[in-house]
């Protein structure tokens, strides 16, 4: 018993600690009434979480806490955010009503932990992960505070994913990669988008993760002593500037270096830029431009810059509200070297984003890129799309990842699209109206097709006609979600309009046969496989079904039509359908794991997107008609699917007895081109030296250099990793990589 209260004495006083450092952290002024609502939060979220643990068997009291420091020291949120934060899971999880909450704090409180309310309530429904993710992103328009404390939830989970189940941790990983990072860029949060994207590629690249991590490590040293030694003749130089400046070496992220190493196909050692040297400066708001650009003189005067690789986001800030002077150097010894110049309003803007942005809000001569993309948001999210996967495809690749450019009308009037929109994107920008009953446009007065890219000072003519409508031709020349929206609505609007002809005559026919519609029409979507009655209706109209051939499946029956029994098959051809069906022979593909237990059960095959092979992290994909698809924890589509279909994920693992089942593996190879003996010399290399068949090669040579795509037999990624290395050994090659 003593030693029991010992515990709990120990925990409550680890738990204090914690919430002593929260109050620490916070960096916003605060008055009295402000520090006794804190304080009333935790005492409500302690009690309500009293008997709750968390995976790692911590107190879950840690978890909101933690959740409020990230708010309050990474962000910047002030007293209702940091409120809100500590209240997030009382509401779900214990029996704490939002009217209690509403009675203490007031309603805005209230409704900020009811949106995360909602987001967490809609985390535990296993099915329509796609509606899920559209129900978070909606609370954009509210008050981006819910997403905000959303992303420090989310941060704080990543950071202690390692008590969960692996196939947790997969799917877990996915969302974020797919959704919380990008938002987290487009909300400038910088830190956590690096942050969750290393995190993620822990847990679905450990082994890389790790090599690099580790060659990181080993290299730090000698890059601290390079840092000082290119800065040192710089601060000499700033110094005669007469403003405060703080100048540092900051090293790149794993991912970001990782990114390179496979986008650039190069080795770890060959990634020159493992560091950027920021130059921060403190400077009044109308010194800020000037300032930077002398600093930037200063350190082109004393390295020597490489003439293309400026850029100006002082002049033009990101559309994320990101402004800084970037430059690459030749730094001693001939390296490159990345160095930022900003304010510290910048800095805390690119640090902080969004939270950072209201504080000095006014302060800068920029426009509100913020307000700007939460009405592009409000609008992608208002405009009704009854398929929720497009729906989020579309947010992700318009809201989220891309850049703008500038486009002008034939009056001057200046307009924001995403990079990569085309000239009838801008026709359904300008007004639903002016898109549907679009006819040609003209870009700086020339005639264009409808699909043709715009780009930044273009000035674009729209020109229309009211009996012109969408085509389903018009989705393939437009890229923004406004526009693709407004085009499927329109063709269902249409499609909707054509079908009544066959809703009348499929209601005339069931009528005559004396059955009931309803219960009729939901068998014949059925039988035939139709997702929806428009879509029947649409093809009976169009005359692409037959509706005498529907009811040769059919026959009435007491009142109800009811479906004519399956053909007779002849035996062989049953017979063959059978052995199509046949469990797959142990020895004719690899054994697996499936939810722990024997896939024997499953008709499977691995997936041709990655190929796994055994020793690679595999999980398995519930497909609508080919069984169960094997995939590579890192395969390009495992996010899309895990995020979207998260309830047909299933866990799997290779079993040890794979020995006699052979792998094919495709790997590129980049070299010198030394003339014929090439192929020689790599198919020595495989064959005679390491005993292994090739499948087939293909080679290409082009400015003395080679590419060779080369397909091998193999058992596992051991075998993979013993011919990568081998052909690296080669003095004529320069990479070797895995292809998927």
């Amino acid at each position: 018993m003593e030693t029991f209260l010992v515990g709990v004495q120990e925990e409550h006083k680890v738990v204090e600690t914690a919430y002593e450092g929260l109050i620490q952290s916070i960096r916003v002024s605060m008055d009295e009434k402000d520090r006794k609502n804190i304080r009333e939060a935790y005492e409500i979220a302690l009690k309500a979480h009293a008997n709750q643990r968390r995976k790692s068997g911590d107190p879950y009291i840690l978890h909101p806490i933690a959740v409020a420091r990230i708010c309050a020291e990474e962000i910047g949120l002030g007293p209702t955010g940091i409120i809100c934060a500590l209240l997030h899971d009382v509401v779900e999880d214990t029996e704490i009503t939002l009217s209690e909450i509403e009675n203490k704090f007031g309603v805005r409180v209230a409704k900020i932990v009811d949106g995360l309310t909602k987001l967490d309530a809609a985390y535990n429904a296993e099915s329509h992960q796609a509606e899920n993710f559209k129900k978070v992103l909606s609370t954009l328009i509210d008050d981006v505070r819910v997403v905000l404390i959303k992303m420090a939830d989310r941060l704080h989970n990543m950071r202690t994913l390692g008590f969960m189940e692996r196939h947790k941790q997969l799917k877990i990983a996915a969302e974020t990669s797919y959704i919380y990072a990008p938002l987290a860029h487009r909300l400038g949060l910088y830190n956590f988008k690096t942050e969750f994207l290393d995190l993620c590629m822990k847990i679905t690249d450990s082994e890389v993760y790790q090599n690099i991590a580790k060659k990181l490590n080993e290299t730090k040293k000698d890059r601290e002593n390079y840092v000082n030694k290119f800065i040192a003749p710089l601060k000499e130089k700033l110094n005669e500037l007469g403003f405060a400046y703080r100048i540092f070496g900051r090293p790149k992220s794993i991912y970001s270096i990782w990114n390179k190493i496979r986008t650039k196909k190069v080795e770890f050692e060959e990634v020159y830029d493992l560091f950027a040297v920021r130059i921060i400066i403190d400077v009044p708001a109308e010194k800020e431009r000037i300032s930077c650009w002398q600093a930037y003189s200063v350190v082109t005067d004393v390295h020597t810059p490489i003439a293309d690789r400026l850029k100006d986001w002082i002049t033009t800030p990101k559309s994320n509200g990101y402004e800084s002077l970037h430059t690459t150097v030749i730094g001693p010894g001939g390296r490159f070297v990345e160095v930022q110049i900003r304010t510290e309003r910048m800095d805390e803007i690119s640090e902080k984003g969004y939270a950072a942005h209201w504080k000095y809000k006014g302060i800068s001569s920029q426009p509100d890129v913020y307000e700007r993309w939460l009405d592009s948001v409000r609008e992608t999210i208002e405009n009704p799309s009854a398929n929720a996967i497009e729906f989020l495809v579309d947010f992700r690749a318009n809201s989220l990842f891309k850049e703008e450019v500038y486009i002008y009308t034939p009056k001057g009037d200046v307009q924001l699209l995403p990079a990569g929109s085309t000239a009838l994107d801008f026709a359904f920008h300008i007004h639903t109206d002016i898109g549907y009953h679009c006819t040609s446009i003209r870009v700086n007065n020339k005639l264009v097709p409808f699909g043709k890219v715009l780009k930044n000072g273009d000035q674009i003519q729209v020109h229309t006609a009211k009996n012109q409508k969408p085509s389903e031709d018009w989705l393939k020349m437009t890229t923004t979600g406004k526009a693709q929206a407004k085009i499927r609505s329109a063709m269902k609007e249409e499609r909707k309009r054509k079908g009544e002809i066959g809703k009348e005559y499929l209601e005339r026919k069931l009528k005559n046969l004396k059955v009931e519609f309803e219960e009729s029409l939901e068998l014949i979507l059925k039988v035939f496989d139709y997702k929806s009655s428009v879509d029947l209706y649409f093809d009976i109209a169009t005359e692409t079904r037959d509706i005498q051939d529907i009811f040769k499946r059919f026959h009435v029956d007491a009142g109800k039509l009811k479906e004519i029994s399956a053909p007779f098959v002849f035996p062989e051809l049953d017979k063959q359908a059978a052995d199509k069906k046949t469990p797959v022979k142990p020895s004719e593909k690899p054994k697996l794991l499936v939810n722990g237990e024997s896939a024997e059960q499953y008709e499977y095959s691995l997936a041709n997107c990655c190929n796994p092979l055994p020793g690679d992290d595999i999980f398995a994909f519930l497909t609508h008609n080919v069984g169960l698809k094997i995939h590579r924890s890192s395969c390009p589509n495992a996010a899309h699917l895990m995020v979207n279909y998260g309830y047909r994920i299933l866990s799997a693992s290779w079993q040890q007895s794979n020995a006699e089942v052979n792998f094919i593996a495709e790997i590129k190879i980049i070299g010198v081109d030394s003339g014929p003996g090439v192929i020689e010399q790599l198919s020595h290399q495989i064959s005679s030296q390491l005993g292994l068949n090739i499948r087939s090669m293909a080679i290409e040579g082009d400015e003395g250099y080679f590419e060779c795509r080369l397909k091998i037999i193999i058992k596992n990624t051991d075998q993979l990793h013993m011919v990568i290395k081998s052909l690296q050994a080669l003095d004529n090659i320069s990479s070797v990589v895995r292809l998927d």
